[in-house]
């Protein structure tokens, strides 16, 4: 009877041995196929090749996981970035591919399979460098001012610009990125050392500096422009950059001056200061020699440049008011050296159909407006507005007598041509105690542009006519 016991324990554990040999696997340690990851927005695909045994004793709801150590191989708060769907992988050996998250940065990553029915976990992968170019362009730094300027004995700080020139992708707009500052050692700007890391960089050594982000062994174009840095006392001079170039196209809109960091500025055109122009960026569309002075605390430098914009001129023959006489024409010319220049021409707010050219002959007064546009390189666009006004008459005398009854005869003070709109003489009215009440250059034969109240007694107007040749002085008495 002990022997009968005795035997079924050992079939017992026989039993038991076998299946649970049978429920075991054994992971091998993952081949990669790469040697480092440099993953991004265009490319994030990598593969793993493992072998599991025996392949039998995968069970139907199993699943093989992919497990991310930290960046120094470390298993202990491993992320998941892989996991099959339940009975998806039979047979070994097998490939996988998959993509790592974006908050990957270091060296000494590795990765390591495992799987659920039944549980086994290989050996750790490997190390390899992993990086998430996030940002992989280039980015300015120091408002892209490819030079600065230091007092002596002090230092200058370098700035990544956020968020930059237009069109400059910031790499200060992802908070997970670090940055490393190089200078170049010599002047052909090829052999540079590491100088420090951070967002910014203090310096106080001549040379010529650059940015990259930090991707490790992962080459990237996430790289800044070039600043050569000087010192006051031995060279020092900075550049004026313009945000659209020099020249400039004046159809895009104002461009930005962009001087060196300080303390204070003050910038200057064609050698008169600007008011109010007191900032580190100055904005205009209008070409010229400009400058800015640089307070750096204990000394101030100062710098120029010739902007230039490839915009067009133009002038038109008509002027602001012009006089059209009763079955005449006025012929308006636009005179332009723009480029392939495109006319169009308004009377009173509508376009007038079929005038395309640079001239037009007008025989109806209104309110004209002509826009040239340049549709060859640069697009920019001009314009020009006058009226056209039907022409005086050609009164012989000035008159001392208006009656402003609505009436339309002697509603308004009419004066003789050579006195009125286009001649440049000024035109002065004066009430009764002296007070100007109208005062032009540009005479419409238009006053009293408003009514006129009184009860009884007329009341008088002095005039003041002053032309180049001659001044006429009198009164006007207005009566109903």
């Amino acid at each position: 009877m002990r022997n009968l016991k005795h035997l079924l324990t050992v079939l017992c554990f026989v039993v038991f041995s076998i299946y649970k040999a049978q429920s075991q696997i054994v992971i091998s340690t993952p081949a990669l196929g790469f040697t480092q990851a440099c993953a991004g927005t265009s490319f994030n695909s990598y593969n793993a090749t493992f072998s599991f045994s025996p392949s039998t004793s995968v069970q139907a709801n199993n699943q093989f996981i992919i497990e991310l150590s930290d960046p120094t191989g470390d298993f202990t708060n491993a992320e998941i970035i892989y996991t099959s769907a339940e009975g998806a992988i039979t047979t070994s050996p097998t490939t996988i591919s998959f993509s790592f998250p974006q908050t990957i940065s270091g060296e000494g990553y590795r990765i390591r399979i495992k799987s659920t029915a039944p549980a086994a976990t290989s050996t750790g992968s490997v190390p390899f460098p992993a990086y998430y170019k996030i940002q992989d362009t280039p980015f300015t730094i120091n408002n892209l001012i490819a030079t600065a300027v230091y007092c002596a004995g002090g230092s200058y700080l370098l700035t990544i610009d956020n968020p930059g020139a237009d069109g400059n992708d910031s790499p200060l707009q992802y908070e997970s990125l670090s940055f490393n500052w190089y200078r170049y050692l010599d002047s052909s700007n090829t052999n540079f050392v590491f100088v420090a890391s951070g967002e910014s960089l203090s310096v106080s050594q001549p040379g010529t500096y650059f940015c990259e982000t930090d991707y490790g062994s992962c080459s990237s174009n996430s790289y800044s422009n070039r600043v050569a840095v000087s010192e006051s006392t031995t060279n020092g001079s900075f550049e004026i950059s313009s945000s659209l170039g020099n020249p400039y196209c004046s159809g895009d809109g104002p461009t930005t001056l962009s001087a060196l960091n300080g303390i204070s500025y003050q910038w200057f055109l064609d050698g008169a200061a600007i008011s109010g122009a007191t900032n580190q960026m100055y904005q205009t569309n209008e070409s010229g020699s400009y400058s800015v002075t640089v307070d750096l605390g204990d000394c101030s430098v100062s710098a120029s440049i010739n902007l230039e914009n490839t915009g067009f001129t133009s002038s038109i023959n008509v002027q602001d008011v012009n006089m059209l006489d009763e079955g005449q024409t006025i012929t308006a010319t636009v005179t332009t050296d723009a480029v392939s220049p495109q006319f169009t021409w308004y009377r009173n707010g509508t376009i007038i159909t079929g005038q395309t050219s640079n001239s037009i002959t007008i025989g109806q007064t209104g309110n004209y407006r002509v826009v040239i546009n340049q549709t060859s390189g640069c697009n920019a666009s001009n314009e020009f507005t006058f009226t056209v006004i039907e022409a005086f008459p050609n009164v012989p005398d000035i008159p001392n007598l208006i009656s402003p009854n609505g009436d339309g005869i002697n509603d308004t003070w009419i004066i003789p041509q050579i006195y009125t709109s286009g001649t440049n003489t000024m035109v002065t009215i004066l009430d009764s105690r002296g007070k100007v009440v109208f005062e032009s250059t540009d005479y419409l034969n238009n006053w009293p542009e408003t009514q006129i109240d009184f009860n009884q007694i007329n009341p008088v107007y002095y005039y003041i006519i002053k032309s180049d040749n001659e001044t006429k002085k009198g009164s006007i008495t207005v009566i109903k």
